[in-house]
């Protein structure tokens, strides 16, 4: 386990290591969740195996502190994680992050460019919504629903943990409270510029994987004026590199290496 200091009061991020080759990795997992369970299995796939590859947890959530005072917006986020890995010599980096971990990781290359040299981004969260859900849906965390953080502090957090299934409530259970909640409802209320803007800004090759079992993307043809190359990837839902590691791990390949259109053919391959 590796860590570094990103705050005044000593919190750390902690993350996973595997040694190999530049340019390194990085992993970022979504809300409520940790790179290194979600990220192993295709980490150790020979498709991506043999980089150095960091599996990073975000500040609040995994094995990183858990500061209840921390603010917790999506461009803290992005800040913090830019501090841990200049203390950890990387730079460069190729970037692969999941749902609001994209988010964090377009805004990362946004604010620090010289950090990110590629971006995978795995069916990410890219627009803030208008008004608040009243309602939970499936394969959400439900948590937008609690309209002050004390309501979700005070119940929302076991209903949450409830909510979201045994699978999702195993890392889940590690956040930090304030952490979910804030990071949440960054996520849902948005920022100036928002998300999309800034990835359709960026210079920096873009891919964006998605579940072939959504169907297509309504915003395919918006990512592909802003330059963001799509690939769906079969046989999976939203956790992509849990559902379907050794494809995730083709896809990510391809896309690293830079073939377009060996990441569109990639993903159908047998695993």
């Amino acid at each position: 386990m590796h860590s570094a200091i990103v705050t005044p009061d000593g919190s750390r991020i902690r993350w996973a290591e595997l040694p190999g080759t530049e340019p390194t990795r990085v992993y970022l997992h979504g809300l409520g969740a940790s790179s290194p369970p979600y990220y192993a299995g295709a980490v150790a796939h020979p498709a991506l195996a043999g980089h150095r590859s960091l599996l990073m947890d975000l500040l609040g959530f995994g094995i990183s502190d858990r500061p209840a005072h921390a603010a917790y917006t999506l461009d803290m986020h992005a800040d913090l994680l830019a501090h841990a890995l200049d203390q950890a010599a990387v730079q460069d980096a190729d970037v692969i992050a999941h749902s609001a971990g994209g988010a964090v990781a377009v805004l990362l290359a946004a604010r620090h460019p010289r950090l990110v040299r590629r971006l995978v981004l795995v069916d990410p969260a890219l627009d803030a919504v208008e008004t608040l859900p009243t309602t939970k849906r499936p394969g959400s965390s439900g948590i937008g629903v609690y309209h002050t953080e004390q309501e979700f502090l005070d119940h929302g957090w076991d209903e949450t943990i409830a909510f979201v299934g045994p699978e999702w409530a195993a890392t889940m259970r590690l956040a930090g409270r304030e952490a979910l909640y804030r990071t949440a409802m960054s996520l849902l209320r948005g920022t100036t510029p928002g998300v999309r803007e800034e990835l359709a800004r960026l210079a920096v090759p873009r891919t964006l994987l998605y579940p072939a079992a959504d169907g297509p993307r309504s915003d395919a043809d918006r990512l592909a004026a802003a330059g963001v190359v799509t690939v769906a990837v079969p046989d999976c839902g939203h956790n992509v590199m849990v559902d379907n590691p050794a494809r995730f791990a083709l896809a990510v390949a391809a896309a690293l290496a830079g073939g377009n259109d060996t990441a569109s053919n990639a993903c159908t391959m047998r695993a």
